[in-house]
């Protein structure tokens, strides 16, 4: 949810800085909106990601997004959002998948 740069020599440097990240997108649906406590805090939007852990499902951010001409815009409850998590590449590995298990000698002594 990052603000719209209208300079087109911006863009150019953040869309080169996220094609170096890794990144991983994930469907989501606004379940709620918060309405702030203190009056002078923004609202927040509690949004369900489809594919995390149950436990970890809820995310809640500050519900103000940029439109595509830089206006502040809000999030309806019941929207379908896409949550992006980017990684810089210092800031990641590469994944090492387990090794298989040797096939193992049943009581009757055939493997498998």
């Amino acid at each position: 949810m990052k603000p719209h740069s209208p300079d087109k020599a911006e863009d150019a440097t953040e869309k080169a800085a996220h094609e170096d990240k890794a990144a991983v997108t994930l469907p989501g649906t606004v379940e709620k909106i918060i309405p702030p406590i203190d009056p002078l805090e923004p609202e927040k939007a509690q949004i369900g990601v489809h594919g995390a852990d149950d436990l970890y499902r809820e995310i809640r951010v500050q519900n103000v997004l940029k439109d595509s001409n830089g206006q502040d815009v809000i999030l309806k409850p019941g929207a379908e959002v896409d949550v992006t998590i980017e990684a810089a590449p210092r800031a990641t590995q590469p994944r090492k998948l387990p090794k298989p298990s040797p096939p193992q000698e049943s009581k009757d002594g055939h493997k498998g």
